[in-house]
């Protein structure tokens, strides 16, 4: 086995709370679009989508390193959210939680000298800062916008795509 039973345990963990993440972004995503604000809800089944394919990258890193796959029960996302703001902070908060989550992989990667682990976590480690500055300026914007303006976070986003 290439990797500790110890940091194996640790991926396996984090494999539920990306599978979490991703069933929690659904329901941000239906939020939206019940609202119909189509493309705040297109962004969040992305970022669903995104999230599953990160429990997956985890998946299939265990299994090249030969250790046993071992997926914890999911917990249940919060179905409803009482506004835009507070949809788009659970997701802020949830990145952050990710964050510290995945430092603490990669210390615990670190201090067993597994290198082939911190090579794996850096993409992560990198794409949490995206995630936490992406949920900070979109929370910033529904904020400036309130609850009776999210069409101009809908356009907003339009103009963000544009950009890109």
């Amino acid at each position: 086995m290439m990797i500790s039973a110890e940091l194996a345990k640790a991926f396996n963990e984090q494999i539920g709370h990306e599978f979490g993440a991703s069933m929690q972004y659904v329901s941000i995503a239906a939020h939206f679009q019940r609202h119909n604000l189509t493309l705040l809800a297109k962004l969040f089944f992305q970022q669903a989508e995104e999230e599953r394919q990160h429990a997956m990258k985890f998946v299939k890193y265990v299994l090249d390193t030969g250790a046993d796959l071992r997926i914890p029960q999911i917990p249940a996302a919060t179905p409803a959210f009482a506004s835009a703001e507070a949809a788009v902070q659970a997701a802020l908060d949830w990145e952050r939680d990710v964050t510290g989550q995945i430092t603490k992989l990669m210390d615990l990667a670190a201090k067993q000298n597994d290198y082939l682990a911190q090579s794996f976590l850096q993409w992560f480690v990198d794409e949490q800062l995206e995630e936490i500055v992406k949920m900070e300026r979109l929370l910033g914007v529904v904020k400036q916008a309130g609850e009776k303006n999210l069409l101009m976070v809908e356009a907003y986003l339009v103009h963000i795509e544009k950009a890109h």
